[in-house]
């Protein structure tokens, strides 16, 4: 049955994989009643998708005849693309000149009369115009571009074919020497695609690698590392399956999943396979070994998979919508992981296990070695390893001030990443590439026709104007402005508003353009002005919109509807959205991991006790962040909850074997001794695959990934520091000699012993069944440990382990020895004697009691 189960969870996901959905689109992050979404929505009915390609041309004879004609065969064949909307080209674009008594509309280069023209005469035509300066065209004519705009908000992967469609179609046209750079929100995009799937390939495997070499280093069984490899692929498998199932993209932020899970899968293999190792010591083997093994760890990791996946779920609450999705499918993934480990594999392995699990040897045993320094540094000294580690943490707190709440989508990328490389160059020769767009609506048709609305946008526009982070603005005001300035013999004086409703209405009336309804709709009631930013960090987007709002009320107030929209508000308000999920998530991770360890333990105070080594991470991570000058952002705000999620599993493995000893009677120091050569042990290499891992990401280009690694990795490490370190001195403190609280059972703890007086306590007579002894005593005589090394791996004194040696030997001997046996057959001759005597005795004075009775009742008749 269980092999049918896996089987199935192995064949059935795959299937549904083919149907992964892959977006990575600004629009799937946020919530569709998000009010900056629901901005943009209205906006898109009347105007075009500002999520755009562009393309940078450099080189010599750019406005020569054979380029401008191979340029513009490039914006013919793009637009015949069933993606694209609108190419928005040199050859393509409205240019508005006029003369005495008239302007007219043309196209700024019109390849039919190339032989009217000089190519100095078109460079100078193109740089003078209103329209192309900076946007199509550098200030010194050296570089020319073209924008592309899709038809529709496609995903992440249409969004590469088409990319690729197009740079196929400027090599096709012999342009390919030309193109230096191509830049926009949809390349940003698909350079982050292209990155993503680059790691996945690279790290996914090479991670799955790590931990199964680790499964032989620590255990030397192939039957672990074809069980580890068979867990992972059904865990992983099923989780992503999840998203067909939902119908959510899979994401940037959902990259994390593979490599997160196949770590708690392996975490939570070690811990069963831990407890094999521990019971086939005991010469315990077959079925009741594996039953004995689940029973020792089964309790402690279903709690430890609850709090796990409550940590992941607390994401839930975030309002990024990939985040809150990766949040509770990867929840599901590690309630799956516990069903698989625990509940399936050990039927698999009572029928395939019957060898004796190998002993830990060589380096391996640097582990256990490692874990018993820190612990006994822990127990000799707890007062020094608190106060040390709490002035260590009040020293670098002030840290903390330097964190900061920012997302960049270029510093994702290297410095010298071409996309970033990209996006400098095109900023630097023409306008910057992040969009925004403020909406202006009036009250009925043509009411954008009025001289005093039109007035107010310019004045907006000119405000914008005098912001840093504004390069460029264009409304329908700078399309009327050029149409008085054209009618009027290109008089530079007339290059402003005409005062007059009539003469707006007939200079509207008499172009016959195309371009001016990019920002205008034809009923003259909706309109945008289109700014271009130099900036791409959220928090200096969001300024600037603040700045632009409190403007916009002052100023316009309720004479237009007025609404800020467009990628750079989505963008911006992203952070806010960060920032809420961050504090909402934390709460609510920590909240039902206490709740669950307050199940666990049915105390509050042990709760609270063992929440202390969990919040650990999270501040050692936010110092991390400060001194290293990492963002909170897109990347780096799932980390604290995904630390604490994890690095609790190894508190509650700890503190339950700590208080279930106690609870049986034996001394907190020697229970802890006990508690961290049993598990200690399991933690520690738990901790050091899951490190070893996510360090693995750190080679990444892709700084997102590589701060995720990096991050997730010291925050286990500080975890298990805390652990191993922090939490045996917490505990001696709270409940040794001077101790204020009780033992569980209404004991006042015992005196404080050293931690080598704790091998001097009494033994767990409840625990060194005889049917144990004789194994650790099979172990003894066949060599392959010495008494000293059996003391210290199993906590227990060494003169009582000596001792049973010896008395093993001493009967070994008697058993061999003829004389002794011929002299034990004749005690157990005189045995039986005795006792046939003893009873033949006892009958005989039953009869006389009788015998006595009758003849007293006799003379008394």
């Amino acid at each position: 049955m269980s092999i049918l189960f896996l089987v199935l969870f192995i064949v059935l996901p795959s299937t549904q994989l083919l149907k992964l959905n892959i977006d990575n689109a600004p629009t799937v992050y946020f919530p569709d009643r998000e009010p900056a979404v629901l901005a943009d929505r209205e906006l898109r009915k009347y105007f075009p998708n500002d999520q755009v390609y562009v393309l940078l041309f450099e080189g010599v004879a750019l406005f020569s005849d054979g380029f401008l004609k191979a340029y513009d065969a490039v914006a013919k064949a793009l637009e015949q693309l069933p993606a694209v909307h609108e190419v928005l080209a040199l050859t393509n674009q409205d240019h508005i000149s006029g003369t005495e008594d008239e302007f007219v509309v043309e196209p700024l280069i019109d390849v039919r009369r190339l032989d009217r023209t000089t190519p100095e005469q078109r460079r100078r035509r193109i740089v003078q115009d209103r329209f192309a300066r900076r946007a199509l065209v550098s200030l010194a004519g050296d570089a020319v571009a073209m924008v592309v705009i899709p038809d529709r908000a496609n995903n992440s992967l249409e969004r590469l074919s088409l990319e690729e469609r197009i740079l196929q179609t400027v090599r096709d046209h012999r342009l390919g020497g030309y193109l230096t750079a191509v830049a926009g929100q949809i390349p940003v995009d698909v350079a982050e695609l292209r990155s993503m799937l680059h790691d996945n390939m690279i790290f996914i495997p090479s991670t799955i690698i790590i931990e199964l070499l680790f499964i032989w280093w620590l255990f030397r069984r192939w039957l672990a590392v074809v069980l580890a490899g068979v867990a992972i692929g059904v865990v992983v498998n099923s989780t992503i399956a999840l998203y067909v199932l939902v119908q959510q993209p899979f994401t940037l932020v959902t990259s994390i999943i593979p490599p997160l899970l196949s770590a708690l899968t392996v975490a939570a293999l070690v811990h069963l396979f831990n407890a094999l190792v521990m019971c086939s010591r005991l010469g315990i083997a077959g079925e009741a070994r594996v039953r004995k093994a689940v029973a020792e760890v089964e309790r402690p990791a279903l709690f430890a998979a609850l709090t796990t996946a409550a940590g992941l779920a607390s994401l839930g609450t975030s309002e990024i919508i990939p985040i809150r999705t990766l949040g509770l499918i990867s929840a599901a993934g590690v309630l799956l992981t516990y069903l698989v480990v625990y509940r399936v594999l050990p039927e698999i392995v009572v029928r395939w296990d019957g060898r004796p699990w190998p002993r830990v040897s060589g380096s391996a045993s640097l582990l256990d070695q490692a874990v018993s320094r820190m612990y006994r540094t822990g127990l000799r000294h707890p007062g020094w390893v608190i106060g040390l580690i709490l002035a260590i943490l009040a020293i670098a707190s002030p840290q903390l001030a330097n964190l900061k709440v920012e997302t960049n989508l270029q510093r994702f990328f290297e410095p010298d990443h071409p996309i970033r490389a990209a996006t400098r160059r095109i900023d630097e020769k023409l306008v910057g590439t992040m969009p925004l767009a403020v909406a202006f609506e009036g009250e009925q048709r043509d009411a954008l026709k009025d001289p005093g609305k039109l007035a107010l946008v310019r004045d907006f526009q000119r405000w914008l104007a005098d912001q840093p982070e504004v390069d460029r603005t264009l409304s329908p005001v700078d399309f009327i402005e050029e149409m008085h300035w054209a009618f009027n013999a290109e008089k530079a004086e007339f290059r402003r508003l005409p005062e007059s409703r009539e003469l707006i209405s007939q200079y509207l009336f008499i172009y016959d353009g195309d371009d001016l309804y990019d920002v205008v709709d034809r009923d003259f009631r909706h309109a945008q002005v289109m700014v271009n930013l130099n900036v791409h960090s959220a928090n200096e987007i969001a300024a600037l919109i603040d700045r632009a709002r409190g403007y916009l009320r002052e100023h316009v107030g309720g004479q237009m509807r007025w609404q800020i929209a467009g990628m750079g508000r989505l963008f911006a308000d992203m952070e806010d959205l960060l920032v809420t999920g961050q504090v909402w998530s934390l709460v609510g991770a920590l909240a039902l991991i206490f709740l669950f360890m307050w199940l666990l333990f049915r105390s509050g105070e042990t709760a609270v006790l063992g929440m202390v080594p969990n919040l650990s991470p999270i501040l050692v991570i936010f110092i991390i962040m400060g001194v290293l000058g990492i963002w909170l952002d897109m990347a780096t705000a799932m980390i604290a909850s995904i630390a604490v999620g994890i690095a609790v599993d190894d508190t509650i493995h700890m503190y339950d074997g700590f208080r279930h000893r106690v609870a049986q009677g034996t001394s907190p120091t020697l229970a802890l001794v006990r508690t961290y050569r049993g598990a200690g042990r399991a933690v520690i290499i738990t901790t050091c695959i899951l490190s070893a891992q996510f360090l693995v990401l750190t080679a990444s280009d892709f700084v997102p990934t590589r701060n995720f690694g990096l991050l997730t990795a010291i925050g286990l490490a500080t975890a298990l520091l805390f652990d191993l370190l922090f939490l045996p001195a917490l505990l001696i403190v709270i409940h040794g000699r001077h101790s204020p609280m009780r033992r569980w059972r209404g004991q006042r703890t015992k005196q404080g012993e050293d931690v080598e007086a704790g091998s001097r306590d009494r033994i767990d007579a409840a625990y060194w069944t005889p049917r144990r002894r004789a194994a650790l005593v099979l172990e003894l005589l066949s060599g392959a440990r010495e008494p000293a090394e059996a003391a210290r791996d199993y906590g227990l004194p060494e003169e009582q382990v000596r001792k049973w040696l010896r008395q093993a030997e001493k009967a070994i001997e008697e058993a061999m020895d003829d004389d002794f046996q011929e002299k034990r057959r004749k005690i157990r001759r005189l045995v039986r004697s005795y006792r046939r005597l003893k009873a033949e005795n006892e009958q005989l004075r039953a009869l006389q009691r009788a015998s006595g009775a009758w003849e007293r009742g006799s003379r008394g008749g």
